[in-house]
């Protein structure tokens, strides 16, 4: 399964959602594969506890590949990078893929992902993308290259009003790039249970149709602590509230 999680909206906790569900995936023994689509390289930090610009090998490679001709060149599954963690591995980031992005869209390379993932896809039983907050190029190419999208949520106000304006983006390039994509569910995070205004906008949600997951995550320091020593919370805090939360969320999606 390919899994995207994209929101335009900044701060909603894409790298987060993305590197502790794979890691939960990871820890069942499922060979589990995450690509870091964002220049900032916070995925691959958390992940490997490497900065993205210190490692040899990156996405970066890979795209930088494809505008160019001749020998030597690597493969996708050739840029893949262990993890501390069984099971699961990274494509990383780069700092300069934002250096690229002219050239790829210029050059029409928006499926080139996806010819390569399809390969990988039968090595990795899970693969995991995160991406940059914005639609660019390098969010639409994972877009293209997924079957199911997860859209982060951190209820508010504003937050609402991107996710319309995001589920129509996402809908039309479905319909032009990738039809096999299905938007699986959007992914209520930082929930506070004791705040009106959180369940009141879930509720509406529910009641205009969209397809709102069953397991909100927490708002918890132990996501920030985490972060600092770069360990998925299955491995940092395994017995958390937080932890067991996104244990049920996993489930869910992959009941």
């Amino acid at each position: 399964m390919r899994r995207v999680v994209f929101n335009q909206k900044g701060g909603v906790g894409k790298s987060s959602i993305t590197c502790n569900l794979a890691a939960i995936s990871a820890s069942r023994g499922e060979p589990t594969l995450v690509i870091d689509l964002d220049p900032q390289g916070n995925t691959t930090h958390y992940l490997t506890g490497q900065a993205a610009e210190s490692l040899d090998d990156s996405m970066f490679d890979f795209f930088q590949q494809s505008l160019t001709l001749g020998g030597g060149r690597k493969t996708l599954a050739d840029l893949v990078q262990p993890t501390p963690y069984d099971n699961l591995y990274v494509l990383a980031a780069h700092p300069e893929l934002e250096s690229l992005e002219a050239k790829l869209e210029s050059r029409y390379k928006i499926y080139k992902l996806r010819e390569a993932l399809m390969e990988l896809s039968e090595v990795y039983a899970q693969i995991w993308i995160d991406t940059p907050p914005a639609l660019n190029f390098f969010s639409r190419s994972a877009l293209i290259a997924a079957e199911r999208c997860l859209i982060p949520f951190d209820c508010d106000a504003f937050s609402r009003q991107a996710l319309y304006s995001l589920q129509e983006s996402i809908e039309e390039l479905k319909m032009d790039h990738n039809e096999n994509l299905a938007v699986e569910g959007i992914v209520v995070n930082q929930f506070n249970a004791q705040a009106r205004l959180p369940r009141q906008l879930i509720d509406e949600l529910q009641e205009e149709g969209h397809p709102v997951l069953p397991v909100h995550l927490s708002s918890s320091v132990k996501m920030r602590e985490s972060h600092q020593v770069s360990k998925p919370l299955i491995h940092y805090v395994p017995k958390h509230k937080l932890t067991s939360q996104f244990a049920e969320l996993f489930e869910s999606i992959n009941a």
